[in-house]
């Protein structure tokens, strides 16, 4: 089958690095995280990929405390250098080539972020792992996913949560929740659903940039997102009329 994208930006919560853990990183679920990329890699899909750093430390968090908003921030992003690692280490185990690409300047871990380099890495075959946000405090990894799909004219953001899609509420929470399959931007801003932030929801918008939004955790997910398959998550684009799966 033929995949419905040709270069996509999966976004990956720390979290989704965390396993049944409640802090850090397991390495076996890396392994899982990566053979799942492994096997959209085969089909020729252009893979980016922004990971968060939630697992081991958020700059809006109580692990933050009473710090400067902008030095924990900073911590975030280290956070999300380690996590891009390691994911790097799994997929060349697994025999993909891989590139770390980090905002901010780690000579010894990560190539600098430009954006020509990063496009070359994408056009020659290479995973390119995006690291350390965007390199500015005050912004989540929400937006740098949106930023560098922008950058290197990604199709879709697809975005690996702990849920089947979005939901009118938090599903663990409230099971009269409903699923959308489909979905408008304005309506996730006028809604208020935690799919991404507002700044990362209105660049989408603005640039027409379709988010999936599906669940991580069930194996498969990501060959099926990449072939277009809707019945996963839910699709949040511009003129998305909210359609629940009921």
């Amino acid at each position: 089958m033929k995949p419905a994208f040709k270069r996509i930006l999966l976004k990956l919560s720390g979290e989704a690095l965390m396993g049944e853990q409640s802090y850090g990183i397991d390495t076996e679920i890396a392994k899982s995280v990566a053979e799942e990329i492994k096997d959209a890699y085969l089909l020729g899909v252009e893979i980016a990929i922004v990971v968060g750093g939630g697992n081991i430390f958020r700059g809006v968090s109580k692990s933050a405390g009473n710090m400067d908003r902008a030095a924990a921030d900073y911590i975030g992003m280290l956070a999300t250098v380690m996590n891009a690692v390691v994911l790097q280490d799994a997929l060349e185990k697994l025999d993909v080539f891989t590139r770390v690409s980090s905002a901010i300047d780690i000579p010894q871990l990560a190539e600098p972020f430009i954006r020509r380099r990063a496009v070359r890495h994408l056009e020659k075959g290479r995973v390119v792992i995006f690291a350390a946000g965007t390199g500015n405090p005050y912004f989540t990894t929400d937006s740098a996913a949106a930023l560098r799909a922008l950058e290197i004219n990604a199709e879709v953001i697809m975005k690996g949560t702990k849920v089947d899609g979005i939901y009118s509420a938090d599903p663990e929470k409230d099971p009269t929740a409903e699923k959308f399959d489909k979905i408008s931007y304005q309506e996730v801003l006028e809604k208020r659903l935690k799919v991404m932030d507002s700044s990362a929801i209105s660049l989408c918008m603005d640039n027409n940039l379709p988010i999936m939004v599906f669940n991580m955790k069930t194996s498969g997910n990501i060959i099926k997102a990449v072939n277009g398959d809707l019945s996963i998550g839910t699709l949040v684009t511009a003129n998305g009329k909210s359609q629940t799966a009921g």
